[in-house]
């Protein structure tokens, strides 16, 4: 349940589609003589698209994520790297076959090279099908077409093929591992998305190195207007938005121990 209710919260509250809602519900106000209800929704959708595409207001919310766990120095030795899904599009990968990534897809760059250094390591893929409304292919079945490709063994991967969300991940990746005492795991996911990642897996028991990929933002960006392009900046803010979103609702239902999960505040592996 909660998974279906995070989803359709989500569908409701991003940014381009809240704009959407507070405009129509503005006409509708203007259609039935309510014009200070009409000014405000119209004056709430304008700002709310203006700062998501028009300032840095995305990148300035996501950068304090993706500095929150700095990459360590590389462990010596490896006994296993956790990626979790989210970098192949779903979507067209199952009816076209292939294995064509989006923009989280250094996940699998990242996962791929530190496949070749360390080549005793396990690569587990943790993703099932997410799509609500679409049908999709999880990144667990897609992942063995691309890395056998980088040159990856298939006899070195583990799939994860139910999870639907971070916190499946780290439950079914910890029962399907089962970690031992003294082993070292890599994490793989994007900067931004590891705070909640890391402490998931903290919470589920599970030991791991956060290593953080996908970078989002230089971490020098200032205020002022139209420095990105605006369809860059909004799908910016939408993720840092979403991102923030579910750290909270994640705290909230207990499933983290805190609204912002730093080093220190779980096992680090």
């Amino acid at each position: 349940m909660f998974y279906y209710l995070s989803k359709v919260f989500w569908l409701l509250v991003q940014p381009l589609n809240l704009s959407i809602v507070l405009l129509l519900a503005g006409l509708l106000a203007a259609m039935v003589g309510r014009r200070r209800l009409a000014a405000t929704g119209s004056l709430l959708a304008f700002l709310i698209l203006g700062l998501s595409a028009w300032t840095p207001l995305g990148a300035m919310m996501l950068n304090p994520l993706e500095e929150r766990f700095p990459r360590p120095p590389l462990p010596e030795k490896v006994d296993g790297i956790v990626v979790l899904g989210g970098g192949l599009e779903g979507a067209v990968n199952v009816v076209r076959g292939g294995y064509e990534l989006n923009a989280s897809g250094d996940r699998f760059v990242e996962a791929a090279i530190l496949a070749r250094r360390f080549p005793m390591a396990k690569l587990v893929i943790s993703g099932g099908p997410s799509g609500l409304m679409l049908a999709d292919e999880g990144d667990a079945t897609t992942a063995p077409r691309l890395l056998t490709a980088f040159g990856v063994s298939a006899d070195r991967l583990i799939l994860e093929d139910k999870s639907r969300s971070t916190y499946e991940n780290a439950l079914f990746t910890k029962k399907l591992v089962a970690p031992k005492p003294g082993e070292t795991w890599l994490l793989v996911t994007s900067a931004f998305h590891m705070p909640r990642a890391k402490a998931l897996f903290d919470k589920a028991g599970f030991a791991t190195v956060p290593w953080p990929v996908d970078y989002r933002t230089s971490g020098k960006d200032g205020i002022g207007l139209f420095r990105d392009d605006p369809s860059g900046s909004l799908q910016t803010t939408t993720t840092a938005v979403r991102e923030w979103i579910g750290l909270v609702a994640y705290w909230l239902s207990g499933r983290i121990d805190g609204p912002f999960p730093g080093p220190g505040a779980g096992s680090d592996g």
